[in-house]
């Protein structure tokens, strides 16, 4: 068994497709599948179902894969750690940030950790917070920005909370409670809703607060991204909430305070055992934090 294998193997798990993982291992699917199954005969198992349309994990391929990446993370830290023992931060940071993130500003750090340290390959993506808990787990992304509702707790991971901030009702203009200078969720109930997708953390957090206030409310379009949640308040088809930072930063648009909003909780999340291009990139969010606090 080599770190290559190894590599080859969780290129398939996560692509489920044997040409395009040899495409992002920039190599040849016979080499790839010649490596796998040598792997294969070493471990005594398949890992990987396969048929015409797609590969999918065995029980051993889903007993073997949270160990392959933790052996990848720790073989690709040994080597930044030799080298920034040299004085070199090099290897990747991989970011991942909720879609509503007023502050800190990501791209600001980040363009500043590269003016720092321009040998370390960066890269960003937005989604879901309770699926990039997942990933910086799993080792897949190295550093995350999280909303959580305040209630939740996170476990098996480096946590620094970087506000607590009210979600705050988001209307079109035109809407009879737009001119009201404070609302409530009871005022907010007969509204037709937009949120996002049922069990999702940020969805979690409304879902709370009108579970603890006895109230019920119709929930019409389920979505993913702030954006769309956006669109669809600026049509008039449903009422949305969102933090209050980001709201005040959409024109055309009424945000208004609820009495009884739940609060969204943001962190900074990051492995126990990080890079050391991810903690130079955690200490720049930390002084940065500290400077506005």
């Amino acid at each position: 068994m080599n770190l290559r294998q190894i590599e080859y193997a969780v290129a398939v798990a996560d692509a489920e497709h044997f040409t395009r993982a040899a495409e992002a291992c920039h190599t040849v699917q016979s080499a790839l599948s010649h490596q796998i199954a040598r792997l294969e005969d070493e471990l005594g198992a398949p890992l990987f179902e396969r048929t015409s349309r797609r590969v999918r994990l065995t029980p051993a391929g889903r007993a073997f894969l949270p160990a392959a990446r933790q052996l990848l993370h720790d073989a690709q830290r040994v080597r930044d750690e030799v080298a920034a023992a040299t004085g070199q931060i090099r290897g990747s940071l991989s970011v991942s940030v909720i879609s509503a993130l007023n502050s800190p500003d990501t791209v600001a750090l980040l363009a500043d950790f590269h003016r720092r340290h321009p040998r370390v390959d960066i890269r960003l993506n937005s989604g879901m917070s309770e699926v990039m808990l997942v990933d910086v787990r799993e080792h897949r992304v190295d550093v995350a920005f999280v909303g959580l509702w305040s209630g939740e707790e996170i476990t098996g991971l480096n946590t620094r909370l970087l506000c607590d901030e009210a979600l705050v009702a988001l209307l079109p203009p035109s809407h009879p409670l737009a001119m009201r200078p404070q609302l409530d969720l009871q005022m907010l109930a007969a509204e037709r809703w937009v949120d996002y997708r049922s069990g999702s953390a940020a969805r979690r957090q409304t879902d709370e607060a009108f579970a603890r206030a006895g109230i019920e409310r119709r929930v019409s379009f389920e979505i993913d991204h702030t954006a769309l949640l956006e669109r669809i308040v600026r049509q008039g088809l449903a009422v949305g909430m969102m933090p209050a930072g980001s709201a005040t930063e959409l024109n055309g648009l009424v945000a208004v305070p609820v009495r009884d909003a739940p609060t969204r909780r943001v962190y900074c999340v990051w492995a126990r055992q990080p890079t050391p291009a991810a903690q130079a990139f955690v200490e720049l969010v930390i002084a940065a934090t500290e400077k506005t606090a």
